[in-house]
């Protein structure tokens, strides 16, 4: 892929996040979903790339765009999968919390896992531990291999994991093992990636939650030099028939990080819709001048950027304001 694709795909993330951030805290999340998705559809049509959907809204019969199956760019340049969430965090945004961001993950044709939507048990790590992990070991085993490979004391160990029931027994196995444990509500593409960044005192993923996210969050994990396993966890017939149609007929089969993203020349990008451990939100400084936050990472490079951009809301007919 062209290493001027990272770029424009930076412009797609900035749209999305500046049109769903005027639903900030309204209480609607379908809206803000809707403003976020229409605005990144229209501004991949600038991206000289020939991409398809493989992890997008749903099937076409679900969704009127970014449908998996539905062509992107301007038909020119590589041939990419694309897999998207233009507003990572729907629920954050309409009640005002941290952490919503929208996020795109592109690959050689072929390369991303064609993931449907339902659950994925995950576990990530930082470079430090990578090649280490193991899915079906014991929690406790894995924070001692964590808190060695980091060189620091199990007590200093971060665990982040989402606060649903389903992981009330993890939550209370890594805090009898002495280990700390950090809660977060929605959207774990962001929780996944602080394990591999530097700085955010994140050492360790676990827990199950969306299989498209999952794949999502294997782009910036291959390209930070993190690891990551993961299982489908289909919860009826019927999911499991999806995954046989995508290709997947052993969901039992504990996916390794290439699985998830197979090829070396992946790109990862993001921008902050509200701020979170890995970026700061939309500001609105006024006269219609905003501010958004946002990072883009390629595999092939291991290249991290940090971007920070001023916009005129003024000069952006194609985002859907709130009344």
């Amino acid at each position: 892929m062209d290493r001027e694709l990272a770029l424009e795909i930076v412009r797609v993330t900035e749209s999305a996040a500046l049109a769903s951030s005027q639903w900030m805290g309204r209480g609607l999340k379908n809206e803000a979903d809707d403003a976020a998705t229409s605005a990144m559809r229209s501004m991949f049509d600038s991206v000289n790339m020939q991409g398809t959907v493989v992890i997008g809204e749903g099937e076409l019969d679900e969704a009127p765009m970014l449908y998996i199956g539905e062509e992107l760019g301007s038909g020119n340049g590589p041939e990419v999968d694309i897999a998207v969430d233009p507003l990572e965090g729907t629920s954050i945004v309409a009640k005002g919390h941290p952490n919503a961001m929208a996020v795109i993950a592109i690959a050689d044709r072929g390369a991303l896992l064609h993931a449907p939507d339902m659950y994925m048990e995950k576990i990530v790590v930082g470079p430090e531990a990578a090649g280490l992990i193991r899915l079906d070991d014991p929690i406790e085993k894995t924070i001692d291999i964590v808190a060695k490979m980091n060189d620091k004391r199990v007590r200093d160990v971060t665990v982040i994991i989402q606060e649903r029931e389903r992981h009330a027994e993890l939550v209370e196995r890594i805090r009898a093992k002495g280990a700390r444990v950090t809660l977060f509500g929605d959207g774990d593409v962001g929780a996944c990636i602080a394990t591999a960044m530097p700085r955010t005192g994140i050492d360790l993923f676990v827990g199950t939650g969306g299989a498209p996210e999952g794949v999502i969050s294997a782009a910036a994990i291959k390209t930070l030099g993190g690891d990551m396993q993961a299982r489908l966890v289909p919860m009826n017939a019927d999911e499991e028939a999806r995954c046989n149609k995508m290709g997947l007929e052993d969901t039992s089969r504990v996916l390794q990080l290439h699985d998830l993203v197979k090829s070396d020349d992946a790109i990862f990008a993001a921008t902050g819709v509200s701020t979170g451990e890995l970026l700061e939100g939309v500001r609105f400084l006024g006269s219609d001048l905003v501010e958004t936050d946002s990072i883009v990472m390629r595999a092939k490079t291991g290249t991290v950027r940090y971007i920070k951009a001023t916009h005129r809301l003024n000069q952006k007919p194609h985002l859907v304001m709130p009344e």
